[in-house]
């Protein structure tokens, strides 16, 4: 081979090398890495804002608003409870369906920390009528919640009482496709370090802890201490107060979810009254993509 074949095939070898290269270049240039934080969708609970709007309004609000979601409260205006037929349940999954606005589940209002089995055996025998509600209804999960210990029974007892409960409507709620969501509350059971006490019991890994963005969450050993504690037990459903009705660090959470890897809702749970509720809505939208931004 002579000098002039050997220079040619070395020129083609760097070219396609360097055509490599660069085209190797140009598509990671071209797919950015989607950050994680991208992953935590925007939504409303339906506890003040949205509780007096019909079903059809209340999914025009979200979308007006940029919400890609919503949990619905018990005993509102939209009216999706159990006593909605077979028809009536594929119509609320069929109107949210045909909108870019998610059903994320249900919050009810169901508890297991009574003292009367009578009482126990009820929230528990609802709570499994509302999964399959939620089945029906095309959402994901169901919210319930502890919400004291009694004083008249002792603590220990009553832990292992709400654990057990958890795990018993957990594991029915897993044939349905759903979760159990359980929001941090009550008085004393929001203390996170009671949570944790909780869910060290809890035998089904169907229930999630639903952080709720307490003032408690500031107590020793502080939001990350506290935040660390349960993280394992995070779910997919976070509520949180409007942005502008305390000054709880939501920025400092929102870091410590993105550091967590933590993929799921951001579910507002306002407990202000405002006379435009869906320019509010517009106004918490603006804060939360700036907070996302600001990872």
């Amino acid at each position: 081979m002579n000098n002039d074949q050997n220079n040619r095939r070395d020129f083609l070898k760097k070219s396609l090398l360097s055509g490599i290269a660069l085209s190797s270049m140009g598509a990671t240039w071209a797919s950015p890495a989607i950050p994680r934080a991208a992953s935590m969708k925007l939504g409303l609970v339906t506890y003040l804002w949205g509780k007096d709007w019909a079903l059809p309004e209340l999914i025009s609000n979200c979308e007006k608003a940029g919400y890609e979601g919503v949990e619905l409260r018990t005993q509102h205006a939209h009216g999706v409870e159990t006593s909605l037929s077979k028809k009536e349940r594929k119509e609320v999954k069929k109107r949210f369906k045909g909108s870019p606005v998610t059903c994320v589940g249900y919050g009810s209002n169901y508890e297991y920390h009574s003292a009367d089995p009578a009482e126990l055996a009820a929230n528990i025998r609802d709570t499994k009528e509302y999964i399959k509600l939620c089945h029906d209804i095309g959402a994901t999960g169901i919210k319930v919640k502890p919400n004291r210990l009694p004083e008249e029974v002792s603590r220990e007892k009553t832990i292992a009482q709400i654990a057990k409960s958890f795990s018993e409507v957990g594991d029915y709620a897993k044939d349905y496709g759903q979760l159990v969501r359980v929001e941090v509350h009550g008085k004393v059971t929001q203390q996170l370090p009671v949570m944790k006490e909780i869910f060290d019991q809890v035998t089904s890994s169907n229930v999630k802890i639903c952080w709720n963005s307490n003032n408690t969450d500031l107590m020793d050993p502080g939001l990350e201490g506290n935040f660390d504690m349960v993280k394992q037990w995070l779910g997919d459903t976070t509520h949180i107060r409007a942005f502008d009705e305390n000054d709880y660090p939501f920025q400092e959470l929102f870091k410590l979810m993105d550091q967590a890897d933590y993929n799921g809702w951001i579910l507002i749970e306002a407990h202000s009254d405002p006379a435009d509720k869906l320019a509010a809505m517009i106004a918490q939208k603006e804060t939360f993509d700036r907070f996302l931004k600001n990872l």
